[in-house]
């Protein structure tokens, strides 16, 4: 079936995971939206993240997308069920893909997760892994510093790992934890500062890879699959700056992006 997957998270995060959907089906084609303008939907109310994140898909249905993966940890947790209940086709979601993928490496069984307060508050993670394994001992923390700085595009800075350190600081006691979940999307472009501060003997969980593995089964099986030689190329839309978003996705993205757009997604429906 020769129709894009859809991707929607509330900025660049969201760029984490349409990374592995992009190596892991690279006969597929993407068409992602990031709602920057917005960003972040952690901190925001359920009716309000429930709200943005219906207009966003509002917005690549009128796209024909085959599948639709939210993107973000906050607005899986809020919206995910409601979105299956109205939708025709498949929605795939990064909180159950991150927890299994975390259940299989941990040896300790004490499990970290970190978060937007969204996230966090809504104990998605927590009732995901207990729903595999009733012995696990999860500790969540929401690190609600961590997104600003993936938007301003300071990941990479410097003072990124200070804000990292003293993020994690309530973590650190812990000794036995041993696998730390990334809840937010975002939170795998300051995977680097983010192992320093853990210690190399905590394996850091992304959600990403799990998640297009949960993809390409989906469409597998249910014989969605692009059987075209060729893919139509990805598509990029932001309610924010296309030219930070391109900075960003151009340092994490494996290939070029040769489409991005800057939309008001009240006028794109109107328009479209």
């Amino acid at each position: 079936m020769n129709k894009p997957i859809g991707v929607i998270d509330s900025g660049v995060g969201g760029l984490t995971v349409a990374r592995e959907l992009m190596r892991q089906l690279p006969n597929e084609s993407l068409i992602y939206l990031g709602d920057t303008v917005r960003c972040p939907y952690g901190p925001r109310p359920r009716e309000e993240v429930t709200k943005f994140t219906f207009e966003m898909v509002d917005f690549l249905l009128q796209k024909e997308i085959k599948l639709l993966v939210i993107a973000c940890n906050t607005a899986t947790a809020f919206t995910l069920e409601l979105l299956r209940e109205n939708l025709t086709i498949p929605v795939i979601g990064v909180i159950e893909p991150g927890a299994r993928a975390a259940i299989s490496v941990t040896e300790s069984k004490e499990i970290g997760v970190i978060g937007t307060i969204g996230t966090i508050e809504s104990k998605a993670y927590p009732e995901a892994l207990h729903h595999i394994s009733k012995d696990l001992v999860i500790y969540d923390l929401a690190c609600p510093q961590f997104v600003p700085l993936v938007e301003r595009d300071q990941f990479s800075d410097e003072a990124a790992f200070d804000v990292v350190e003293n993020g994690l600081l309530p973590l650190l006691g812990h000794q036995q934890l041993d696998t730390l979940i990334l809840g937010c999307t975002h939170y795998p472009l300051l995977h680097e500062p983010i192992q320093k501060v853990m210690g190399n003997h905590v394996e850091i969980i992304s959600s990403g890879e799990e998640t297009a593995r949960e993809v390409s089964a989906i469409l597998s099986y249910q014989e969605m699959l692009n059987e075209s030689e060729t893919a139509e190329k990805h598509r990029f839309y932001t309610t924010g700056s296309k030219v930070v978003f391109e900075q960003i996705a151009n340092r994490w993205l494996d290939q070029p992006i040769e489409h991005i757009e800057e939309i008001v997604i009240d006028q794109s429906l109107d328009d479209k």
